[in-house]
């Protein structure tokens, strides 16, 4: 216990955050269910000394964010780190044609990671080889990308909106207002609102944007609204890490629920494969207490994670 979501800020990685957390806690034992970008904010969901143990379910949870697109530069990191090596003049653009090329965009597909990100080839991290001034083949992931919602077309970053109401993130007068980075130009910004599926880049996504609109682009803002069932409306500061409750594994874990009788319950924890019609992933519990995730394949289920007793 616990896990936490923190609201991240700008220009801290998301190992700086577990560093303060352990810091704050007492402890050595804290990990993370998905990094964040130094120049991103938002969600970073915590688990504390043994709630690391759901890290692994929750790794592959659906993210959403809210998005600054920047049109007519691009750079090597795809996001506002810069500089500016590429430039191009944007054509003038109606909503409806961003649309369009936004809708292209959703549902399974390949997306190539950036050169500037942790991905490991042959045990050296791509950003390691980009810094010193090379590129690595970095092969295209499978992603899916739920849902993109243009919330407006503007001539520059700096006239896009920076605040939003909570309950459905759309800019309001009043609400959450966000610090993007320090802007690399005056450039025409796109702000979409995303839903993707784990292992999307959102810079990548700015990129591949901008080349199906015919000119180089960058993420000139990031904020992840929601990780799971954690929304950035109920994330904790940094500054309140050390007292926060955050919740039990069993309610961060997001599938459904089979009650166990204690037959079953001690032969999931036997290691055992019971007889048992549920099908997909599901959390085991006995008395309310958790005691295992499962596979199920409609026949029997198979033990993911186990649980000791309390």
């Amino acid at each position: 216990m616990p896990v936490i979501a923190v609201d991240k800020p700008l220009n801290l990685t998301s190992h700086d955050v577990v560093h303060r957390a352990r810091r704050a806690r007492g402890t050595k034992r804290v990990g993370h269910t998905g990094t964040l970008d130094p120049l991103a904010t938002g969600v970073l969901v915590l688990c504390v000394n043994d709630s690391t143990k759901v890290v692994q379910f929750m790794e592959r949870d659906r993210k959403s964010y809210l998005a600054w697109i920047s049109l007519g530069a691009g750079t090597p990191t795809l996001d506002a780190e810069g500089p500016v090596d590429e430039t191009a003049a944007v054509p003038p653009l109606t909503e409806a044609r961003v649309r369009e090329v936004l809708a292209g965009f959703l549902g399974p597909q390949k997306q190539v990671p950036p050169q500037y990100s942790a991905l490991q080839v042959g045990g050296v991290r791509a950003y390691a080889v980009a810094r010193a001034g090379g590129s690595l083949d970095l092969p295209a992931r499978d992603i899916v990308i739920h849902d993109l919602d243009l919330l407006g077309v503007y001539d520059r970053v700096q006239d896009a909106p920076r605040t939003f109401d909570p309950a459905d993130w759309t800019p309001a007068e009043s609400g959450m207002t966000f610090i993007l980075p320090e802007p690399l130009g005056e450039f025409p910004t796109l702000l979409v609102r995303a839903e993707v599926g784990s292992g999307t880049y959102l810079r990548s996504l700015a990129r591949d944007v901008g080349a199906a609109l015919g000119v180089p682009a960058h993420l000139s803002g990031l904020v992840r609204t929601r990780v799971g069932r954690y929304s950035l409306r109920d994330a904790v500061s940094l500054e309140a890490l050390g007292e926060a409750e955050g919740i039990s594994d069993l309610a961060a874990l997001d599938f459904p629920v089979i009650e166990a009788d204690d037959t079953l319950a001690l032969h999931l924890k036997q290691g055992k494969r019971p007889p048992h019609r549920a099908q997909g992933r599901h959390v085991v519990t006995l008395n309310g207490e958790l005691v295992a995730v499962v596979d199920g394949d409609g026949q029997q289920l198979r033990v993911v994670r186990v649980w000791a007793s309390s």
